[in-house]
């Protein structure tokens, strides 16, 4: 009996740890399974780029990897002035938004995060309660209103609406709150004015943070279809996203050479994620979700 206590003692941990590689392995194959059905529109992009427009019309999940790779999609992408006219139109846009709201995000979220003035509260909770108004439902308002200050087909009306975002401005202003308030007191009781103590003492702490911010803006406004598309009607001052519909040939829509177009387009992102993901992970886990 005793001899039989100590034989089943001894099998349990490897039952155990026979289960946990089964439980590994399972969640390993899900996890893999995931990834590629995330990973397979990317996939048949670059496929589809590297054939010819009656391939990857015909034969779109034939064949991902084509039997003879076909580079006069990239070749005519390189050679059309437009499609660097339409990359220079975006990064445009992405720039000067990302700099505007990096000025009036930040000084907000110090605002909310730093000063006591009579209705801080009231006005944090009416601007947080913006985020549930879904930005679609006010297109028409703002067309309205672009209309007639005579921003439409300009790219102001692609700018000024990215200048302040509710989102970030309660991340930095998380991020802000962090900060020990003994570290801003201490400055200004030393003499620094409110806006010394921003430049000096907060930006700098704050790099993670605003590097996230960074990241996200740049990936939304650059890959932003809808507004564009409403707001911009030129072809020559439209932004990359859109602009890759102008490829097209008696015979319709060129999709071959679009999937190039976009596959080069989603490239400046992926880098910038690339460079960027310590700051992203460490502003994203820094800031925190604290009242």
């Amino acid at each position: 009996m005793g001899a039989l206590l100590i034989a089943k003692k001894s099998t349990h941990p490897s039952i155990h740890k026979s289960r946990r590689s089964i439980a590994t392995l399972s969640y390993s194959i899900f996890v893999l399974i995931v990834a590629l059905m995330m990973m397979f529109p990317f996939i048949f992009m670059i496929s589809a780029s590297l054939k010819t427009t009656a391939q990857a019309f015909n034969e779109p999940l034939k064949h991902l990897i084509p039997d003879q790779i076909y580079w006069g999609n990239y070749r005519t992408l390189l050679t059309s002035p437009n499609y660097f006219l339409w990359i220079g139109n975006s990064l445009k846009v992405v720039a000067l938004s990302i700099v505007l709201r990096g000025i009036v995000v930040t000084m907000a979220a110090y605002a909310f995060a730093k000063l006591n003035f009579k209705g801080r509260n009231i006005l944090l909770l009416i601007s947080l309660s913006t985020l549930a108004i879904p930005p679609d439902t006010t297109i028409v308002a703002r067309f309205l209103i672009y209309k007639y200050m005579h921003l439409i087909n300009t790219h102001w009306a692609l700018i000024i609406p990215a200048v302040f975002d509710v989102f970030f401005l309660f991340l930095l202003r998380q991020f802000f709150m962090g900060i020990p308030k003994e570290l801003t007191e201490a400055a200004i009781i030393d003499g620094c004015s409110h806006y010394r103590v921003y430049f000096r003492i907060i930006l700098p702490l704050a790099v993670p943070a605003l590097m996230t911010m960074i990241v996200f803006s740049f990936v939304y406004i650059w890959n932003d279809y809808a507004t564009p598309f409403i707001f911009i009607s030129s072809e020559k001052k439209q932004m990359v996203t859109v602009g890759l519909q102008y490829f097209s040939t008696q015979y319709g829509s060129n999709y071959s050479l679009q999937m190039a177009g976009a596959a080069f387009v989603i490239l400046l992102p992926i880098l910038l994620f690339v460079f960027a993901q310590k700051f992203f992970v460490e502003g994203i886990t820094s800031s925190g979700i604290k009242g």
